[in-house]
């Protein structure tokens, strides 16, 4: 008996499955900045999520995230079964941009892209790091703003409302006086 395997087809122009992202999304990067700012002084952390040109274009908030002033704790395991999450992102409240032991340990373990952002969380306050925790680069781009699709507002006509019993000519009794 013939064993039934589905074939998987990947989009046309789409980076090998495991491909590290080279680039990030300035509305991502605020957004991580922006939780970061919210959370002061207590950690943040979030998981991210890569397009298929291999730029990174979302930031992911895990259910049930703890986060203190020395640590926040993720649940990798309330991840959604996704091939496209590449790394973490993470904040310093003392302002340090070095990846920690127990940073080192997740960024080996788990990620290929890492992102550590400090006090006080500005344009320049982030360092990003590969999975074996050296410092790397990444490019911040632009996103594509979707072009607004314009549709015509459908044309209003009122309708003659008819009820049982009543005549149907559309004139209703209180109308006739």
């Amino acid at each position: 008996m013939p064993i039934f395997r589905p074939e998987r087809k990947r989009p046309a122009g789409a980076p090998p499955l495991g491909s590290t992202p080279r680039a990030i999304t300035r509305r991502t990067l605020d957004s991580a900045l922006a939780s970061a700012r919210s959370a002061y002084p207590n950690e943040f952390g979030g998981v991210l999520r890569a397009d298929p040109p291999g730029v990174i274009g979302e930031l992911l908030l895990l259910p049930g995230t703890t986060a203190g002033r020395r640590h926040a704790n993720f649940h990798l395991y309330m991840l959604p079964a996704d091939l496209s999450v590449v790394g973490t992102v993470h904040s310093h409240p003392s302002g340090a941009l070095r990846p920690s032991d127990a940073d080192l340990q997740l960024f080996r373990n788990w990620g290929s892209r890492h992102l550590i952002l400090g006090a006080p969380f500005g344009p320049g306050s982030w360092r990003a790091y590969d999975g074996n925790g050296r410092e790397t680069t990444l490019e911040v781009r632009e996103a594509p703003r979707p072009r607004p699709v314009e549709t015509p507002l459908p044309e209003y006509r009122p309708r003659v409302v008819h009820r049982p019993g009543e005549p149907s000519s559309g004139v209703f009794p209180a109308d006739e006086a």
